[in-house]
């Protein structure tokens, strides 16, 4: 019994040790600020491609300003990003003419053609950007928002017109957020986008 108990905090400590690590080496992570009027050219995995403007304190996409932004942070080897992937094409489709999503691979170096695979195995139809500028992009997001805590995917922000929107935090009774962390029920994601449609 006393060996499992070492063996169980010892284990404890490290996964405490390698958090901290982590979240050390994210904060130390240095980019340059986007600014004002930059763009961003992100290439579809499947082809086409989309551009990121920077506004004062977010991002449009360039020729769809009116529309809804909806940043994916996702990894092709997250088992809840591959659960959700359906439910976010159905969510794209079901409000195409005045929303966008955009997801982005973060914590991999993998191949368009892995992403492919990914979008094909799971139903990711809505446009996905497997590119270097991505890890900057989320950087600037993060940093845009103040998050301060440990990164998981996914993690989503909703933008419109570059202004980063409130959003109902599904693991704390619907509280006032800037971000979805995990798997959210789409009919709540929904709620939000109508919402968000609705206000000036």
């Amino acid at each position: 019994m006393r060996k499992i108990l070492i063996f169980f905090f010892t284990s404890l400590i490290f996964f405490i040790s390698a958090c901290s690590h982590e979240k050390e080496m994210q904060n130390d992570y240095m980019f340059e600020d986007y600014h004002r009027g930059d763009k961003i050219v992100l290439n579809n995995i499947n082809g086409g491609s989309k551009t990121l403007i920077r506004t004062e304190k977010g991002f449009v996409v360039q020729g769809e300003e009116d529309k809804v932004l909806m940043i994916d942070f996702f990894g092709t080897f997250c088992a809840p990003c591959k659960e959700e992937a359906l439910s976010l094409s159905k969510l794209w489709k079901n409000n195409a003419d005045k929303f966008i999503i955009i997801g982005l691979t973060h914590f991999e170096d993998v191949s368009d053609e892995a992403v492919k695979k990914f979008a094909n195995d799971y139903g990711a139809y809505y446009f996905l950007s497997n590119n270097s500028k991505n890890d900057r992009i989320i950087a600037q997001i993060l940093k845009d928002i103040n998050y301060q805590s440990m990164e998981q995917l996914p993690f989503k922000v909703v933008m419109k017109n570059g202004i980063y929107q409130s959003l109902s935090d599904y693991w704390n009774n619907n509280a006032p957020t800037n971000f979805y962390l995990g798997k959210i029920p789409t009919e709540l994601m929904q709620q939000d986008l109508n919402r968000i449609y609705r206000e000036k």
